[in-house]
């Protein structure tokens, strides 16, 4: 992970492409660039079996699989902020672990901090953790195909509140 002039980089690819989500417990994050984390793909799930999150579904994780890709933001983070980002993915409580990943850029490989579900188990996500990421998707330009196969999700089809009712985001 690379550390410089107090910041970190981190990779997202899940709730937390979406600034104004990311900024709820994480005020220093500043976009930097979009990326492709190559040989990699995107799942959702959960940490155990039946467990009740905020989310009310699965949320993003990556997994290692050769030929995938996973599109994301690199978000630039004061070093104050690596506790509150661990503790928002759950690392403490085993949920989540830290990893280092290689992201392609346009301005070549950058090394940066990402998560990955602990004991994974598959889980659909809920409607509004899929609009959040879409709406992260839009927000940062990722492209055009990667949208569409993010769209194409299944949820839940839960319908109660979430996250999202605090997340205002300015259209």
């Amino acid at each position: 992970m690379s550390v410089a002039n107090g910041r970190f980089m981190y990779f997202a690819f899940g709730s937390n492409l979406l600034k104004e989500r990311l900024q709820l417990a994480n005020p220093s994050a500043i976009f930097c660039t979009t990326g492709r984390l190559k040989d990699y793909e995107l799942n959702f799930g959960l940490w155990e079996k039946h467990v009740d999150n905020s989310w009310h579904g699965g949320v993003a994780t990556i997994k290692s699989c050769p030929g995938a890709e996973v599109w994301g933001v690199i978000w630039t983070l004061s070093n104050e902020n690596l506790q509150s980002l661990d503790n928002q993915e759950g690392v403490s409580l085993g949920r989540y672990s830290p990893l280092e990943v290689s992201v392609e850029t346009e301005n070549g490989l950058m090394l940066c901090r990402s998560y990955q579900i602990n004991n994974f188990h598959a889980c659909p996500p809920s409607p509004q953790y899929k609009q959040v990421v879409c709406l992260g998707a839009e927000q940062n330009g990722l492209p055009g195909d990667y949208l569409k196969r993010l769209k194409a999700i299944q949820t839940n089809n839960y319908t109660g509140p979430s996250i999202l009712d605090q997340i205002q985001t300015v259209k």
